[in-house]
């Protein structure tokens, strides 16, 4: 399902109230998709987080933001991707992702932050891509945005381009590298985890998305 926002348009009425028991379960938690319920402590994230998901342009940070998604996707939690061009949506509905229960904003362009603040009315997670880098007053409304409605926001970001505030879980990628025969086979990315307290348990591990049969794993 595609949403658009130039000039952007609010959430409609209907599809607000089709999502809003979802949204506003009682439930503290949402579910973390594979392989973050084995590396995450209770396989679970905090509703009001913020999630920063760094790595370079081509190495796999979609990918990894939506491996976050997939668990809580399955068991009928609505999410938003905003400000990615070309979301790949066979891949995200072979990572798990019900694609039924997505709204897509492809091209926000500066009205990102705006874009995003609509559809957490209605989400329990958000990816979003802002286009460049985010000004602190944006950011820090959009957490604050976060952590009163109760959604997860997960943000990619680059390098060169940080997420200007801390977050509460980061996944910085701080290697990729291919696994190829005849074909692309499966991707692997060395993941630094950093969280607040005991949000993680930290350190580095190798994560497969892909793998040979399209999922995610720890390898």
């Amino acid at each position: 399902m595609f949403a658009f926002s130039s000039p952007r348009p609010p959430l409609p009425e209907e599809l607000a109230a089709r999502i809003r028991p979802v949204s506003l379960a009682k439930s503290r938690t949402l579910p973390l998709g594979e392989p973050w319920n084995t590396l995450v402590p209770g396989g679970t994230i905090r509703r009001g987080s913020s999630v920063v998901v760094e790595a370079a342009p081509g190495w796999g940070g979609f990918s990894l933001a939506l491996t976050l998604v997939s668990g809580a996707s399955a068991l009928g939690h609505w999410a938003a991707v905003v400000g990615v061009d070309d979301p790949g949506v066979v891949a995200m509905a072979e990572l798990g992702v019900d694609l039924r229960r997505v709204l897509f904003v492809p091209r926000p362009r500066g009205a990102w932050a705006e874009s995003a603040a609509d559809l957490l009315d209605g989400v329990d997670l958000l990816i979003l891509r802002p286009p460049a880098r985010a000004a602190h007053g944006a950011a820090r409304r959009l957490v604050d945005r976060v952590r009163d409605g109760g959604s997860v926001l997960v943000l990619l970001s680059e390098p060169r381009t940080p997420w200007p505030l801390p977050a509460d879980l980061t996944l910085r990628v701080v290697r990729a590298q291919w696994s190829t025969s005849s074909r692309l086979d499966a991707r692997y990315l060395t993941v630094r985890v950093d969280g607040r307290g005991a949000a993680s348990n930290g350190g580095e591990h190798v994560v497969v998305v892909p793998n040979h049969q399209g999922r995610a794993a720890v390898r």
